[in-house]
């Protein structure tokens, strides 16, 4: 089977890695980048091509999904609720002041 056959893999993996994909493109990785890492993600996850075979089943484990999540908010997850709220404020006054200026132009 050459490197890159993706043919051992069910169904559901190949969808897992679309989804896990078109996530990281979204974030602005460059699409051949985006396709390593979600690959890199299902079998880190599921421990790579799982089609039939009895005892094949593991269960999976999510961890580098929650991983990759909590640093995708990581900022924002660590600032209380009274500083995002803070923060929001400031950024609604901001566009109010900006709307209102360009208003007069």
């Amino acid at each position: 089977m050459p490197r890159g056959d993706k043919s051992s893999y069910t169904d559901k993996q190949k969808r897992q890695a679309e989804h896990i994909e078109s996530g990281y493109e979204h974030r602005g990785v460059p699409k051949g980048e985006a396709e390593r890492r979600a690959w890199a993600t299902v079998n880190a996850e599921t421990g790579g091509g799982k089609k039939s075979g009895s005892g094949r089943g593991q269960p999976e484990n999510h961890e580098p999904s929650r991983r990759g999540g909590r640093i995708g908010g990581e900022a924002a997850a660590s600032r209380t609720a009274e500083e995002r709220s803070a923060s929001a404020r400031k950024g609604a006054a901001t566009r109010k002041r900006n709307a209102a200026a360009r208003a007069h132009h």
